[in-house]
């Protein structure tokens, strides 16, 4: 986990406040996946399923440790020339993710989500501030060739 990466510039950015409920953290999800399609990010590509299970996940935690009544989180997606960066901002500064992962018990009901996304990104991190957090992550873009 890092705690800073500077977010490259991007060509194309969406950003959606959503309620900090189950149906926003889904609302999220399908906007993410929609946007992406949008922006010739091939909706069953293996890219747009990164993507999706990161905002999912994040999503899901902004929504159930970050939620603070009464307030939303926000979900940003910026497409640069080389990267995809995902954030995710909730509203509760007291609960900020580990700094280091480990893998819950096999039998365990929780504690799989921030272990997906740092499997599924090239970096992630958190960005702690005034109030609440961001946590975003990288997905490099295929290159022609690769």
């Amino acid at each position: 986990m890092l705690t800073q990466a500077q977010p490259a510039a991007a060509t194309r950015e969406f950003t959606q406040r959503l309620s900090a409920t189950p149906r926003g953290a889904r609302l999220a999800r399908r906007l993410a996946r929609y946007h992406l399609d949008d922006w010739g990010i091939a909706y069953d590509s293996e890219l747009s399923d990164a993507a999706e299970a990161i905002v999912a996940e994040l999503a899901a935690n902004a929504a159930t440790h970050g939620r603070v009544p009464g307030r939303d989180f926000e979900v940003r997606l910026a497409l640069g020339a080389d990267t995809l960066r995902i954030e995710v901002t909730d509203t509760r500064t007291e609960l900020m993710p580990p700094e280091t992962l480990e893998p819950p018990d096999a039998d365990g009901e929780s504690g799989r989500g921030l272990v997906i996304v740092a499997a599924l990104a090239d970096q992630w991190g958190v960005l702690a501030r005034q109030v609440g957090k961001t946590v975003w992550a990288h997905l490099p873009l295929p290159t022609a060739g690769r």
